[in-house]
């Protein structure tokens, strides 16, 4: 008699009746699975909690409203972990170097899960940085129907009247060793700046994703700000899940979400909240993972028309938290799309139009706030992360340049193979005014893992040098980083690239108004540098490390590792 096949979901079309597929059954009813299961979608939930990190360790609590929400509207919920990185723990330490790989680590797992155990959807549950880009990579790979519930921002911290958050510390000790703030305020603000679970207070990297993927549509309508204690956080991730149950009725894929026009809708409200350059990298990444062309010169034309509109941190007043009271990110989405600016027919998880999403928002910010300006009136008339190119850089690199008094200086390079040497020479008071500094073999190959520089641009900001010293790199910068600062320098130095045969004292200019930078030698100076130049040995040989330095590609591609 031939097998016959349960028609139960286009994915699990392979457990069937009949004793040659007896096995694959026998192990769902070891774990509690009755016959009626087997005619329902597996949902997988990829569960990003852990201790590691008040980011991660709130999220439990939405796992289990999500598979609450599963089991609700009829799905059957399939958990597994996905790891996760502090970068506020590691930031200045060689664990820092594991950030931007966990990325990679985390869209493994969820493509590995999902295709192994052939699941019909999945329901992503993250909080710190690199889990929103890996989760939404390893859903675009994996393509089944899917949804991502952030884990929500943490609410601020205290201390003398001021609210705190965690680059609070950064700069307090940069304060501290300019000899402006006592031992005895640094330590408080230590014990104060995060006081509980939630990501990273401002618009920093975590919440700069999350609000960009509420404006692709993958995400909830205002689920972006929500604070990981609040009742409406667990509240969204139950219906997120409910949501889910429907997308999969209707087969809607993450690569019918993900487009070209959703990309230019998420990094326009990057651009209008005053977002992280780490956006840049990750949007080079993803749409590398749905498919999309889409190319750093790509944010520059985003740029040029998208008006910052919201006041947040790092270099304004407002958190995330703030930005909710004030209408979140479908205020500043609705504020978008009435002045031209952001495309309405693009779909969302829902299965409705981010017009239809947005038609009960009112077309202008309410006047009682003022963390989100009016189309009138924004901070600035164009976005803050601009694609700097030139000798330095002909792939082309990230700087913020909104909020500058100097928006170009040309100074002496100070120069330094590694991030650690570079932040002592700014604590033992040796960076003065004018200074270029360059931190370099920290790119994606040289790193390797592009570490994040908070420590040495906080220290900088704590000493009263961020606007009166550049600094340039081939690594990334912190979410929480403001200030002269220009990073994703490409090709990297471990690849040879011209941040590689810069000497102490040669003159940079870095010129955000012309988007350019320069190392001021002639030509046949740097032929000749590059002549006698030699790649480095690798720092690792073996283990993840070695295997993303090997594979990552260029950062003007997103450093991913399958660009064959």
């Amino acid at each position: 008699m031939a097998t016959k096949v349960i028609p139960l979901n286009p994915r699990s079309k392979n457990i069937t009746e009949g004793k040659s597929r007896a096995p694959n059954r026998s192990m769902y009813y070891a774990m509690g699975y009755e016959e009626g299961d087997f005619k329902k979608p597996m949902v997988g939930v990829a569960n990003g909690h852990s201790t590691i990190t008040p980011c991660n360790s709130g999220l439990q609590k939405l796992a289990d409203a999500a598979i609450a929400g599963i089991e609700e509207a009829g799905g059957n919920a399939q958990v597994f972990g996905t790891p996760t990185i502090s970068d506020g723990m590691a930031m200045g330490t060689e664990g820092m170097k594991y950030s931007l790989v966990s990325r990679e680590v985390i869209s493994d797992c969820i493509e590995t899960c999902v295709q192994g155990q052939w699941m019909d959807g999945v329901v992503v549950i993250g909080g710190c940085d690199k889990n929103m880009p890996g989760g939404l990579m390893g859903m675009l790979r994996a393509n089944v129907p899917a949804i991502y519930v952030y884990g929500g921002t943490i609410l601020p911290g205290h201390y003398k009247g001021q609210d705190l958050n965690i680059v609070s510390v950064f700069e307090a000790v940069g304060q501290n060793a300019a000899g402006n703030l006592s031992d005895h305020d640094l330590h408080e603000i230590e014990q104060r700046a995060v006081p509980g679970t939630g990501s990273c207070g401002g618009m920093y990297t975590a919440n700069t994703m999350s609000s960009a993927f509420e404006a692709l549509g993958i995400s909830l309508i205002y689920s972006s700000t929500m604070v990981n204690p609040h009742d409406e956080k667990l509240n969204s991730a139950k219906e997120s899940a409910k949501v889910l149950i429907e997308a999969i009725k209707k087969d809607i894929k993450p690569r019918d979400i993900v487009t070209k026009k959703s990309i230019e809708n998420a990094v326009a409200v990057i651009m209008a909240t005053g977002g992280s350059t780490n956006g840049v990298l990750h949007f080079l990444a993803i749409a590398h993972a749905a498919g999309v062309e889409w190319t750093i010169d790509d944010f520059e034309r985003v740029r040029v028309k998208t008006p910052v509109l919201c006041d947040l941190k790092p270099s304004g007043k407002y958190l995330a938290v703030d930005l909710h009271k004030a209408g979140g990110i479908p205020q500043v989405m609705k504020t978008l799309l009435a002045a031209g600016l952001l495309h309405g027919d693009c779909i969302t998880i829902t299965g409705q139009t981010i017009a239809e999403v947005l038609k009960d928002i009112p077309d202008a910010p309410r006047a009682d706030q003022d963390v989100i300006r009016p189309i009138s009136n924004p901070i600035y008339k164009q976005g803050h992360l601009a694609i700097l190119k030139g000798n330095l850089s002909p792939e082309g690199c990230v700087a913020k340049i909104t909020g500058l008094k100097n928006p170009v200086m040309t100074g002496p390079a100070r120069v330094f193979d590694d991030e650690q040497s570079g932040l002592k020479a700014i604590l033992d008071g040796k960076i003065k005014a004018g200074d270029v500094m360059v931190l370099r073999y920290l790119g994606p190959k040289g790193g390797p893992g592009m570490p994040e520089m908070l420590a040495p641009t906080g220290a900088l900001i704590g000493a009263g040098l961020g606007e009166s010293v550049g600094l340039i790199t081939d690594g990334r910068f912190s979410g929480g980083t403001w200030g002269m600062v220009v990073g994703h320098v490409a090709p990297e130095a471990a690849v040879g690239g011209v941040i590689a045969l810069i000497h102490e004292n040669d003159l940079i200019t870095i010129d955000s108004t012309q988007l350019k930078l320069e190392l001021n030698v002639p030509e046949a100076e740097i032929a000749k540098r590059r002549a006698s130049w030699k790649a480095p040995a690798p720092r690792y040989t073996r283990g993840v490390q070695a295997k993303f330095a090997f594979n990552a590609s260029t950062a003007s591609k997103g450093a991913v590792l399958d660009n064959y």
